[in-house]
């Protein structure tokens, strides 16, 4: 994004000391996604609800597909199992626009979600970054900008160099335009007669955050919101390093076979957008600041 990382000013358990880490939840009560934000005084726009797919319509709910394992977007409630994040708060936003009952999140791993949309979710809400290639295959409606964000241990004991990340272990979650930008600068490093990187995929940014914590990863990246909502409930165990680099919009993903479904997301976000409603959701969750000025169907990226 093109402001600095979103300060996430919320606390949330993490299972440093052991050797394994559930997926993200939250811990307090006073964490705003034990409530999420309300979204039932949104009201239905009759002029969107018509573009809205007659199956989806029938059924009445938006079927959603997220990886709740990157707070604050997506994450998991203090139960371990119940959905929440300003991305899961938007598909409910979405849903109440488009007159259906309801928005849903089913959780899926990352790197299986994008097969299902159009099958199993009609759509997905995921920190999806836009990218030529995902373009090629899906409509995506770009909501907000986000950059990318290393983190280390506190002190940088590894004395990481993010300008050089060569010969460095780096944790990142599989199937992220960040793991691809890794693949890709290890190549480069090689090329160079450098070390490579040894790169260190995983499911979940809160089991990464504490292998980096840990010393057992010199440094992770991610989403900016995510590295700074990371250094927020680490209390002090990791630390930003360097600068945010390689802003990209972030949207929503819809089949590429489904015009109609991808016109009715892009104007209830619009709606959303010019209502207010989009950033209050994000303000909520600390992420205030990373909406676009207007929501755009596939938009042209480098």
């Amino acid at each position: 994004m093109n402001r600095t990382p979103a300060r996430v000013a919320m606390a949330a358990l993490v299972c440093f000391g052991l050797s394994a880490c559930t997926p993200a939840v939250s811990a307090f009560d006073n964490d705003p996604g034990e409530t999420g934000y309300d979204v039932s005084h949104i009201e239905a726009v009759p002029e969107i609800a018509a573009q809205v797919p007659e199956n989806i319509r029938a059924r009445g709910v938006l079927r959603n597909g997220a990886s709740t394992n990157w707070p604050p977007l997506e994450y998991r409630k203090s139960d371990g199992q119940t959905p929440t994040g300003y991305e899961i708060d938007l598909t409910r936003a979405l849903a109440k626009v488009m007159g259906l009952r309801d928005g849903t999140t089913q959780h899926t791993e990352f790197d299986a979600l994008l097969p299902q949309i159009g099958t199993k979710f009609d759509v997905g809400l995921s920190g999806f970054t836009v990218t030529k290639e995902r373009l090629q295959s899906f409509n995506m409606i770009a909501y907000s900008q986000a950059g990318t964000s290393w983190a280390v241990a506190a002190g940088n004991p590894a004395a990481f160099t993010p300008e050089d990340p060569c010969g460095f272990t780096i944790g990142v979650q599989t199937g992220t335009s960040q793991y691809d930008f890794l693949k890709e600068t290890s190549a480069q490093c090689a090329a160079e007669g450098k070390p490579e990187i040894t790169i260190m995929p995983m499911q979940s940014q809160a089991q990464i955050s504490v292998k980096v914590a840990s010393g057992q990863y010199d440094a992770t990246l991610a989403d900016s919101p995510v590295i700074g909502y990371s250094v927020v409930r680490t209390e002090g165990k990791l630390e930003h390093i360097g600068e945010e680099f390689d802003s990209a919009p972030q949207a929503v993903v819809v089949p590429l076979d489904d015009p109609e479904l991808a016109q009715a997301v892009e104007d209830a976000l619009n709606y959303l957008i010019d209502t207010g409603e989009l950033e209050k959701i994000l303000s909520y969750y600390g992420a205030s600041g990373i909406a676009l000025p207007h929501a755009t169907l596939n938009p042209e990226v480098n």
